[in-house]
């Protein structure tokens, strides 16, 4: 029986990107998400990056921000597992374009999207390779909102302009 480490690699978000991870199965996932998102809106910067998980195995990357384009790639390196793509964004929030994303062809699946710290757990087998076994963002919850709290939420969405 061969034998599977187990290893959780954390990621502090000092700048406050949002970031998306997730799955997808072809080389050209990179094109296809750059598309999702500049057709969803024309002000978002971020960067995108793909481990492509045969033949020259390189990390694709494109975006139209230097900065998230450089924090993808890192955060695609760290992970190490084929098939994963990370979408950093600077200007932007994921609600915005993840339906987009979902509807890109070739994903497969979304691990996370957050602006908070947050780990990777990976799997690795030393023969067939690494995958992502899922990840940790947030802390637990400390109890349940109350009226007061319901309040806030409901004024903080429609002073954001997301709900009206």
């Amino acid at each position: 029986m061969e034998s599977i480490k187990i290893e959780r690699i954390y990621f502090e978000n000092k700048e406050g990107y949002n970031v998306i991870i997730g799955q997808s199965h072809f080389i050209k996932t990179v094109e296809d998400i750059y598309e999702a998102i500049v057709t969803a809106s024309q002000s978002i910067k971020f960067g995108v990056a793909f481990n492509e998980a045969s033949g020259t195995r390189l990390i694709r990357y494109d975006g139209n921000d230097d900065r998230a384009v450089n924090s993808a790639i890192d955060i695609a390196k760290r992970i190490g597992a084929g098939h994963v793509f990370c979408v950093v964004l600077t200007q932007g929030y994921p609600i915005n374009i993840l339906d987009r994303i979902k509807g890109v062809e070739e994903v497969v699946s979304l691990y996370i999207s957050t602006a908070n710290d947050f780990s990777v757990v990976i799997a690795d087998d030393e023969k067939e390779g690494r995958g992502v076994l899922g990840v940790i963002d947030g802390k637990s919850p400390k109890g349940v909102e109350d009226d007061q709290e319901k309040s806030k939420r409901h004024k903080f969405l429609r002073d954001i302009g997301y709900k009206r």
